[in-house]
């Protein structure tokens, strides 16, 4: 438990970070003259940060362990919030997201890796889901209490005091994480050893589209769009639109939540991923084609945001192909492809919004039938996909 809670605390600030710049996008486009495509390179600049850095992390999680990896580049985190606090330019921030995201790229890898060395598989699921759900905590400092933070002391001085959080949990992991023992490795030692043989598992591919696309809609709807969505067509001052992100950010910890157990009390990964895949599409297509009223708004943002939330059982169908020698890389190469989609997401959607010729109402509408289109394109090829069902037997834990 104590393991849980030191990881939980850094996970929450890995989710305040790629979530926080949907409240404050649009007085920071303001402050420092950003348009549309800026804002979505920024976010774009978190993940690439944070992808570069997922095959050396898996690396150092099998060769290194979690503990060290996970504080060392913490301090990446530490030091991206200062400056981010400290710009005035485009650029800074743009370096700033970079360092931010190099600094969170360890923090839920490490965790899962411990789990995925010390519980069952029937475990993973359900803690990887409540990680996520109980983590994403972080979405809800995000929305509301940032909001409030930004118009008492500014955003900037809020990134302070964020950065000091980020220093107390990378000394927390130093002090009370404790590393699995290695798993025997027949593969030379390397940072791409054993990334053709995670490459070759066939049983792997129909997973991969729906593992770059699921996440990052989602993750590109919350962590960028809503925000200036509800600002630009429906009208929401900063308050008002951090409340309706607090409400989307609920549902998508509740959502994680209540998948944990789901494929162990249903005995199926991959109908539950469908489910809440085709439930997530269809609301993003309702948000395009319904026009909306604000509460039907509301209650779309959070429908996609809990039924979007497949993430920890995705991973779970994933691990389980994965022997213990490769399970650092193997879901590092996943994560990759997880963030990886939104680093692609988000600055081609950047550059729809701004290409955009019709009315804000449009232009989001068209966003939003385009986010649906492609997760409902990923499915299809899931549905292709095998899983054991033998390994969600009940087993003891250790």
């Amino acid at each position: 438990m104590p393991s849980f809670l030191t990881f939980l605390a850094a996970y929450v600030l890995s989710q305040f970070f790629r979530s926080f710049l949907a409240v404050i996008a649009p007085e920071l486009g303001a402050e420092l003259s950003l348009d549309s495509q800026a804002l979505g390179n920024l976010q774009a600049f978190w993940i690439g940060g944070f992808v570069i850095m997922q095959l050396p992390v898996g690396y150092a999680l099998d060769h290194t362990g979690p503990r060290r990896t996970i504080a060392v580049l913490m301090l990446a985190a530490i030091a991206g919030a200062l400056l981010f606090a400290a710009a005035q330019s485009a650029l800074a921030l743009d370096i700033a997201m970079v360092l931010i995201g190099i600094g969170c790229s360890a923090i839920y890898m490490g965790a899962i890796y411990v789990f995925g060395r010390i519980y069952p598989q029937q475990r993973f699921a359900l803690l990887c889901s409540w990680l996520i759900g109980i983590g994403s905590t972080g979405n809800l400092l995000a929305a509301t209490p940032l909001a409030y933070a930004a118009e008492t002391i500014g955003w900037r001085l809020a990134m302070v005091a964020i950065a000091a959080a980020t220093a107390v949990s990378a000394l927390s992991i130093i002090l009370l994480i404790r590393d699995p023992p290695r798993a025997f490795s027949p593969a030379p030692a390397g940072v791409f050893s054993g990334l053709g043989e995670i490459i070759a598992m066939k049983r792997l591919w129909p997973l991969l589209p729906l593992t770059a696309i699921g996440y990052s809609v989602v993750l590109s709807e919350r962590g960028l769009w809503a925000g200036p969505y509800f600002a630009e067509v429906h009208g929401l001052g900063p308050v008002d639109r951090g409340n309706a992100l607090l409400l989307m950010a609920a549902a998508m910890s509740l959502g994680a939540m209540i998948y944990g157990p789901l494929d162990r009390f249903l005995g199926t990964r991959k109908w539950v991923v469908i489910a809440g895949s085709l439930v997530t599409a269809l609301s993003f297509v309702a948000l395009g084609t319904a026009n909306p009223s604000l509460s039907w708004a509301i209650a779309f943002m959070a429908l996609l945001g809990a039924f979007g939330m497949t993430y920890g059982v995705l991973m779970a169908h994933g691990r389980a192909l994965f022997p213990d020698h490769l399970l650092g890389r193997g879901i590092t190469f996943l994560n990759l492809l997880f963030i990886g989609g939104a680093g692609i997401m988000q600055p081609l959607s950047g550059a729809m919004m701004s290409r955009a010729t019709g009315t804000s109402a449009e232009s989001y509408a068209l966003l939003h039938v385009a986010f649906g289109i492609a997760l409902l394109a990923a499915l299809v090829i899931y549905l292709f996909s095998r899983e054991d069902r033998a390994a969600l037997q009940p087993a003891r834990m250790p």
